[in-house]
């Protein structure tokens, strides 16, 4: 794509991209994922900056978006009686598997910095090292289709430079200020804690979908 039609994305909109390339990888039985699977990814606690309450019709709206864009596809699944959504991100923006993974975590939860970003997408993409995934960090934010990242300045107290998505636009430095760090609390140790929250996220996000597919099986309305 050329830079000037890069999307555009909502806040929902991105979230939905970034759940869906989520599950993709981490839930494959499950996906394509349902509208209640996806509505349930996007409105998670845990794993997400910042935590949404969107409702059906919201995260409707976000797929018909999408869908316009062919960033998103629906097909009506195996059971014929159920519609499902799959991303198309990575062929409509062009960019390979690394490059999609890195996008769906900045988008799910909010600037990272390297060591966030290698954390975060160990369950999307393994990078063999830092230096990798700062390589594609570097191609992203440099991309001559047009930029797709960009390095935010430090902020007070912070060791590590961040990186934010760019596909809702550019990103207001001052409003993403979150200030400094509590004393004592160092960027890996809360890159470690939201790794150990995200393992049970999964869990909970598997027995929603085993539910779904349950309820699609037997044609159980909720």
């Amino acid at each position: 794509m050329s830079a000037s039609a890069l999307p555009v994305l909502s806040l929902l909109e991105s979230r939905v991209l970034g759940v869906l390339v989520e599950k993709e990888l981490t839930t494959p039985d499950y996906y394509p994922l349902t509208l209640n699977a996806l509505i349930a990814g996007c409105n998670q606690k845990t794993s997400r900056n910042p935590v949404l309450n969107a409702g059906e019709d919201e995260v409707q709206m976000a797929l018909d978006a999408l869908k316009r864009q062919t960033l998103v596809i629906e097909s009506s699944g195996a059971s014929g009686r159920v519609w499902r959504y799959a991303h198309n991100m990575g062929k409509v923006i062009g960019v390979p598997p690394p490059i999609v993974a890195l996008l769906a975590v900045l988008m799910l939860k909010g600037p990272q910095t390297p060591g966030e970003l290698r954390i975060g997408c160990d369950r999307l993409y393994r990078f063999p090292d830092i230096s990798s995934l700062e390589a594609y960090l570097e191609e992203m934010a440099s991309r001559p289709q047009g930029a797709l990242a960009v390095r935010l300045p430090k902020h007070p107290g912070e060791r590590e430079h961040r990186y934010a998505h760019l596909l809702s636009g550019p990103v207001e430095i001052e409003a993403d200020a979150t200030g400094p760090q509590a004393e004592g609390v160092t960027t890996g140790e809360i890159a470690a804690l939201k790794a150990n929250v995200a393992g049970l996220q999964e869990e909970v996000a598997q027995l929603r979908a085993l539910l779904e597919r349950l309820y699609s099986e037997l044609g159980v309305a909720r």
